[in-house]
């Protein structure tokens, strides 16, 4: 089992992730959705949504850490976006983005 490429608290990695994530959680929490195949809206929607956002955020990261072979629990991930929502957003966002240092556009096609 693996771990995140970068820290929890490797924010600043990738400013450009971490302003946004700063200003509109819900647009990274949404986008990290659909990294693992499930709704942008729906998810982006339900992260800001109190203890149902917690859930919803700490589900996609499971989904996160399955996919890359990354060791943890459900309950380690509701912890982390209880107490580290935006620093957890942002390390997942740059585990799905895989490392590159291109800036994506926000536009959709």
């Amino acid at each position: 089992m693996g771990e995140f490429q970068h820290g929890l608290f490797g924010c600043f990695d990738n400013c450009g992730i971490c302003i946004i994530t700063y200003f509109v959680p819900c647009l990274t929490a949404g986008k990290n959705a659909e990294a693992v195949g499930e709704s942008c809206i729906l998810y982006g929607c339900l992260s800001i949504l109190g203890p149902i956002g917690i859930w919803s955020r700490a589900k996609i990261r499971g989904q996160i850490r399955d996919s890359k072979g990354i060791e943890g629990s459900f309950i380690n991930d509701c912890v982390m976006h209880w107490f580290c929502a935006i620093c957890s957003l942002v390390q997942e966002a740059q585990e799905v983005e895989g490392g590159s240092a291109q800036a994506e556009s926000m536009a959709r096609e």
